[in-house]
Order: C-alpha cells, then sequence, then structure tokens
C-alpha cells in the first residue's frame, strides 16, 4: 500500500522560497503547493535532472553552492531550505565537521544569505537541516558556530529533533535548526519557556548550554504539538514483485542467516513460530566478537520499523528485507521504491532508473511528512504572522 501524499494545500502559492541542496526537492514535496519555489540549487547533475522531472516547469541550477550570487535569486522570499551535506557531521564520517569539503558548504550558503541580507532581500526564516551528529561535531564547537552565525546576522533561532518513525516506519531522527529575521514577527503559539523532551533531547540540551552568553540570548524554544498516532504499517509499502532488485536465492537468504549473531537468530526463529507472515529489516554491520575480532553480522528488526537509510556507499550500507512465514525465510535488497514510500514519497513521484543512483537520492534526502508537520506547525505560522508575540507556551 503506497504512503498516503501530504495533505492537499491551496492550490495557488501563499508563500515563496529557496531551496539549496536540494536533490531530488523533498523539501519542496514537504513544504507543499502552498508555497511557491524562486530558486533551486543542487551540485549534483543527477538529482537535478530527477527534480526537474518531478517538478515540470521548474528549473534548477547544477553547480556548486558558493557560485550562486545574489542576482540569481530575483527578490525576497519567506524562506530559505538548506539541507547541507552531512558527511563531515555524521558518527560515521571521519569528523572534518564544518571544516570538511562537503558539510562546510554551509558557509557558502550561509555567505549568500549575510549577502541578500545587506541588500534587503534576506529570507524572513531560515531552516537548516541535518544529521543529529552536528550537535557533538568538535565537541559541540560546530554547532555553536552555526549559532554564532545566526546571532551576528540578527537571527532568532532554535532547533529541534525530530524522528520521522513518529510519522513514517523508519527510524530517522534529523536535527532542524529554524531561524528567524530581526524584525519578523514570532506568533506566542510556537514557542516555549523552556525544553520539551519530544522535540529537545538530551544532546540538544547539552548542545545549547555550551553556547555563548549571546547565542543563547537570540534562542527560542520551539514549540510543535504531539504528532497524531502514525498509520502507515511497514508491511504496507512492500512490494511483492519489486522491479529494482530480486528475491534472494535460498543459498543466499541462509549465509544472511549464518552471518547472524545467536541473538538475531533467535528473533528470525521467533517470527517463525508466530504462525503469521513477519516483515523485516536487515542492515550488515561490523562488530567485535567474543575474541575480539571485528566480523560482519546481519542484524534484523522486526519491530515494524525500518533502520535509517543511508546514502549507499557500498553493499554493506543498503538495507535488506526478510519475509518469515513458517518454515519459509524470504530476503533481497530493499527497492528504489520502498525506500522512496519510506520517505513519504507518492507512487507518483519518478525515480532513477538505476538502482543505486535512487538509492542514493532517497537517502540523502528529507523524509516529506516531517517537513509538512514542520511546515504546517511552525513555518507557516511565523509565515503568516503580523503581530507580535507576547506569550509563551508552558
Amino acid at each position: 500500500m503506497p504512503v498516503r501524499p501530504p495533505r492537499k494545500q491551496p492550490v495557488e502559492p501563499h508563500f515563496t522560497f529557496l531551496e539549496f541542496f536540494a536533490g531530488g526537492g523533498m523539501a519542496r514535496a514537504g513544504l507543499g503547493p502552498g508555497w511557491r519555489c524562486l530558486f533551486a540549487n543542487d551540485f549534483d547533475h543527477k538529482k537535478s535532472a530527477i527534480y526537474r522531472e518531478n517538478w515540470e516547469g521548474s528549473d534548477i541550477l547544477t553547480d556548486d553552492v558558493g557560485r550562486v550570487t545574489p542576482e540569481h535569486i530575483s527578490k525576497a522570499v519567506d524562506l530559505a531550505w538548506a539541507s547541507f551535506p552531512c558527511q563531515d557531521l555524521s558518527l560515521a564520517g571521519m569528523g572534518a565537521g564544518l571544516r570538511g569539503d562537503r558539510s562546510g558548504t554551509f558557509w557558502p550558503f550561509w555567505h549568500l544569505m549575510e549577502l541578500l541580507r545587506t541588500e534587503g532581500r534576506g529570507p524572513r526564516i531560515v531552516v537548516l537541516e541535518n544529521v543529529c551528529g552536528t550537535l557533538s561535531s568538535h565537541g559541540g564547537k560546530d554547532f555553536e558556530a552555526i549559532g554564532e552565525a545566526l546571532t551576528r546576522a540578527g537571527y532568532r533561532y532554535g532547533a529541534l529533533v525530530i524522528d520521522a518513525k513518529a510519522f513514517v516506519p523508519q527510524s530517522r531522527p534529523r536535527l532542524f535548526i529554524i531561524a528567524v529575521a530581526p524584525g519578523v514577527n514570532i506568533p506566542a503559539g510556537v514557542m516555549r519557556n523552556d525544553s520539551n523532551p519530544r522535540w529537545h533531547t538530551p544532546a540538544l540540551c547539552a548542545a545549547y548550554e555550551r553556547l555563548g552568553e549571546e547565542a543563547r540570548h537570540n534562542w527560542t524554544w520551539w514549540h510543535l504539538p504531539a504528532p497524531k498516532k502514525r498509520n502507515v504499517k511497514l508491511a504496507e509499502l512492500i512490494e511483492a514483485n519489486p522491479q529494482s532488485v530480486s528475491w534472494h536465492t535460498p543459498e543466499e537468504t541462509e549465509r544472511l542467516l549464518v552471518m547472524m549473531s545467536p541473538l538475531h537468530r533467535k528473533k528470525v526463529r521467533d517470527a517463525q513460530k508466530s504462525g503469521r507472515l513477519v516483515v523485516g529489516t536487515i542492515y550488515k554491520r561490523t562488530r567485535v566478537d567474543e575474541d575480539g575480532a571485528k566480523v560482519q553480522r546481519a542484524e534484523v528488526r522486526f519491530d515494524g520499523v525500518a533502520g535509517c537509510l543511508r546514502t549507499s556507499s557500498g553493499g554493506s550500507s543498503r538495507q535488506l528485507i526478510i519475509l518469515v512465514e513458517g518454515e519459509e525465510i524470504r530476503s533481497r535488497l530493499l527497492s528504489s521504491r520502498e525506500a522512496a514510500r519510506l520517505m513519504g514519497l507518492p507512487d507518483s513521484y519518478k525515480l532513477p532508473s538505476n538502482y543505486n543512483e535512487a538509492y542514493h537520492l532517497t537517502g540523502d534526502g528529507l523524509v516529506v511528512p516531517v517537513v509538512r508537520f514542520l511546515t504546517e506547525h511552525l513555518l507557516e505560522p511565523i509565515a503568516n504572522s503580523s503581530t507580535t508575540a507576547t506569550l509563551l507556551v508552558a
């Protein structure tokens, strides 16, 4: 069963935005038709081609963000969205942080925002999205550097950690930094006096405590309501006859079972004993065994939630599907359409025909219902705001 598309918005766009590090346009998909994109940018030609396919009549500048100038942007906008690369900030990366070649592209993006501000065309709202490793990168110095940059420009800002599993059956916590330009009124209902454990994790609160006095002065604890209960199940997203991948042979499935530790093999046996069809996912991970040696393990989960989709840089990083029904056990790679569904994309979304390119596109992207939730409960109230906020949500 396909993922249900986001709630319909007014046909006529009411707000305007810029989409940087745009990929396949998943921020645009989540913002919805109530928002009109005035400029999009990504350096990847393959992703740009898919962007054009899915957003007919729209163009995207395929170039390094450092080459984008204010002349590329026609007028002031309500929002600039930037999901800048995560590789140098990820806990699995090499730790270069904002000094790295990829995650460091935040700085040319922000320089462009500063230039727009000097021309009186700075975005009223800026959203920065990245992995949660941003909070601890370089002992918190990278997050502090972002906060200081926003503060120097006069932006009030705060951050949220949203796990996509509240909206789709995929575990995918991500950091969202939302900044509001000086002079823009913030409605009372989107702010709090203090943190909320639902959206402000211990790591985020610790990162806030490490901020300098001035950066903390400009901080805002954003308020979001509790999301409705997720109504999409993992089993509903699985294709019976996928086109992009093939089912494993019995021998290939057996090799996966042999790679499991006793704990994970027991999970499979328990699924067999249930007497029903059980759908799970598998990731191959390098672990240290009881002798201290590094071994590759196949780790399975049957909790109805897929592991976080990651950009594929090799076979071990690609997620697998396992179906257990009595004595029958089947396995295969997650299909490209299933990956898209786990990101909340409708089946009408056009994917690359090449499997690796499709997996890379989705693994690098945004979960569409998360963007819609953030848009509906925070971005649109701010964009619509015309009065000064006087009260905070307790």
